[in-house]
């Protein structure tokens, strides 16, 4: 890898406030990491690959709604709303669940179908990885 390109991804860094970046391009690795300050604590959620019996048994206790991106969770608009949907909150497709807000950037995350929220896996300002379970949605 070129040196331009590590000064490109630090600077890279630099500007997006990260403590660290990995990058896999062209058959090389860099893992880039920049000390200063404490590594905000990040809760890690794996999620399992699925299995056809996991998939009948999901399709009979309703959707899992998954993280389309990494980043931090809000139940809610602003810091003293009211969150978006509750456990037992009835949805219609379409309508806005949480937002996730990446790379400074709120993302709206969408029910993609009707029906009673279930359970919220996810915490308030806490940080998602993707693919993790954010809802489990029961059809109407």
């Amino acid at each position: 890898m070129k040196e331009e390109a590590i000064r490109k991804y630090a600077g890279l860094m630099k500007e997006l406030d990260l403590t660290g970046l990995e990058v896999k391009e062209d058959g090389y690795e860099l893992r880039l990491e920049r000390g200063g300050r404490p590594a905000p604590q990040m809760e890690t959620y794996i999620v399992p690959e699925s299995s056809p019996a996991q998939s009948e048994e999901q399709k009979a206790d309703g959707t899992i709604i998954k993280s389309p991106m990494v980043g931090v969770f809000y139940a809610a608009p602003a810091e003293n709303a009211e969150p978006f949907v509750k456990v037992g909150s009835t949805v219609k497709k379409g309508d806005t669940l949480c937002l996730i807000e990446a790379m400074k950037l709120m993302n709206e995350i969408a029910a993609e179908e009707s029906g009673t929220i279930l359970e919220i896996y996810a915490t308030n300002g806490k940080i998602v990885e993707y693919g993790a379970p954010l809802f489990r949605i029961g059809r109407a």
